[in-house]
């Protein structure tokens, strides 16, 4: 069976770090595109960052030079290397994947880990 789990999320002042991970089982490492998506109380999910297998990288505008998406290929994980965080960034996050990139937000994705930015 094909799943991710997502670890790494908790608390943060702002303009702190954190490190999310996602580790993949079964085929879930396979799909042509991993990556995070997010979702704060009351707003829509929304992209945060992908890699794809041909390991094109591309972040959402508001995170873009502060946030860092990479995989490591043996060890099937996925992580989220979050800088300069802003209250803004608080919100669940789900490790995701799909066949595709644009297909993200409707595809394969872990229970998530909550993220909170203190001002």
């Amino acid at each position: 069976q094909d799943q991710l789990m997502e670890s790494g999320g908790g608390s943060a002042q702002a303009g702190g770090s954190l490190k999310l991970s996602c580790a993949a089982s079964g085929y879930a490492d396979s799909y042509y595109c991993m990556g995070w998506i997010r979702q704060a109380p009351g707003k829509e999910r929304e992209g945060v960052a992908t890699l794809d297998a041909d390991g094109s990288v591309r972040y959402a505008g508001s995170v873009k030079g502060r946030f860092t998406i990479s995989k490591d290929k043996t060890k099937k994980i996925v992580f989220l290397q979050m800088s300069d965080l802003k209250p803004e960034d608080s919100a669940m996050y789900y490790c995701a994947a799909s066949g595709t990139c644009p297909g993200l937000l409707h595809g394969l994705s872990g229970q998530g880990t909550q993220v909170t930015v203190s001002s």
